[in-house]
């Protein structure tokens, strides 16, 4: 910041979460002047709430391929110039104790609070100034500089750095600021919608479900046709209102609305074959059959809400009866009337069109000086890390460059 004026700065960065101390830690350790304005009174709520409080801060695997954006290929250089395993230098650096789940999930041994520590620690050796709680009350542009109106007066500076996240979840602060600055500098914005979200189902249609709420199982998931196809094999979870779990979270991405689900709550089985070619020496009756295969309540409620009898021997049933209920299993179709919306989403899927952006600096072609990153912008993770990961990558890119 310059000696006459304590508000000038050369870069001014929009939102202290994940990507906004990031992008502020590396720039300001380049020599930059760096300010980091924030409207909440809690610093980075949305990494403290991840992971069950423990944050899943990246994903040993992430690579492009599990990412959703209209432009594919513009993550790819950010993901490449800082990897899952860069952070978690950065991670062991500072003495974080973490641990990998299923599918190269990694958790913070203790707490969210580490990360949040440990980047606020980062800020503070590249000297960034804070502005926090502040609002934002106008951003305008004369000739080179930026000219941002807040409730702590005027800040100015060279370079400014869009860092305020999506829709997701409003409780904690979300807004569509990034949207409107988007917007006022003339850049295209990717139509949003919630991402990472449970489905809900008609009420009615849902009714007889609802006895199965709290029952839990890996199931294989899809929706959509060829290049707009998604496919998981994750946990369900039978909720009140409808499906959630990680299989669920998943593929709402990919789900959009009026489109069916396929299911196959016994991805391992082909359960009418099984049924029909044991007819001859499975002696049991079929609620005792199912109950090896599923959750014990899961199997006695889909016996009932398919019509059959939970005490009928397989080897009275007809072949067709049989096939039926192996269908059922195996190719359950069903169709989401909507989802549970931003309020449970985890994050917005589109936002600044990334075709407006260089992937080597995420600046504003026709805006120089401008940059949106993490989550602001049209780059939509897998449940698992990657958001995180795409935090942190789209972060160093633009703190490198600003």
């Amino acid at each position: 910041m310059s000696k006459n004026n304590p508000n000038q700065f050369d870069v001014a960065i929009i939102g202290a979460g994940a990507a906004g101390m990031m992008c502020a830690a590396v720039a300001g350790q380049r020599g930059r002047r760096v300010v980091l304005i924030d409207h909440a009174g809690k610093l980075a709520e949305k990494i403290r709430i991840s992971g069950g409080g423990r944050c899943n801060f990246t994903n040993v695997g992430a690579g492009p391929q599990h990412y959703l954006s209209q432009n594919p290929h513009f993550c790819r250089s950010a993901l490449s110039r800082y990897t899952p395993q860069d952070f978690i230098g950065l991670v062991k650096r500072h003495r974080i104790g973490f641990h990998e789940k299923h599918k190269g999930q990694l958790f913070c041994d203790d707490s969210a609070e580490d990360i949040i520590a440990m980047l606020k620690a980062e800020c503070e050796a590249g000297n960034v100034s804070w502005r926090m709680p502040c609002t934002v009350q106008e951003v305008g542009k004369s000739g080179e500089q930026f000219r941002i109106a807040t409730s702590a007066g005027e800040i100015q500076a060279s370079s400014l750095v869009i860092a305020t996240g999506g829709l997701s979840i409003p409780k904690i602060g979300a807004t569509d600021f990034a949207y409107r600055i988007a917007g006022q500098f003339d850049l295209k914005l990717v139509e949003t919608r919630p991402g990472l979200v449970p489905l809900t189902f008609d009420g009615k249609a849902w009714q007889s479900l609802t006895e199965l709420a709290g029952i839990a199982l890996e199931v294989s998931v899809e929706t959509g046709e060829k290049k707009e196809r998604g496919h998981f094999l994750e946990d369900l979870l039978f909720t009140h209102r409808g499906l959630s779990g990680p299989a669920i979270l998943q593929i709402s991405s990919f789900w959009r609305p009026g489109t069916p689900l396929r299911l196959n709550l016994l991805p391992e089985l082909d359960v009418a074959q099984l049924l029909i070619h044991g007819k001859g020496t499975l002696k049991k009756n079929l609620g005792n059959l199912l109950a090896q295969w599923l959750p014990n309540r899961l199997a006695e409620g889909w016996l009932k809400i398919n019509g059959f009898d939970a005490n009928a021997r397989i080897a009275d049933m007809p072949d067709k009866s049989l096939k039926k209920l192996g269908d059922s299993l195996n190719h359950w179709v069903i169709l989401p009337s909507g989802s549970e919306g931003y309020r449970k989403a985890e994050v917005t899927l589109g936002g600044v069109d990334t075709r407006e952006l260089s992937q080597q600096t995420m600046m504003a072609n026709k805006v120089p000086g401008l940059h949106f990153i993490g989550e602001a912008t049209d780059v939509t993770g897998w449940l698992g890390g990657y958001n995180f990961q795409w935090a942190w990558a789209s972060g160093v890119a633009a703190g490198s460059a600003v």
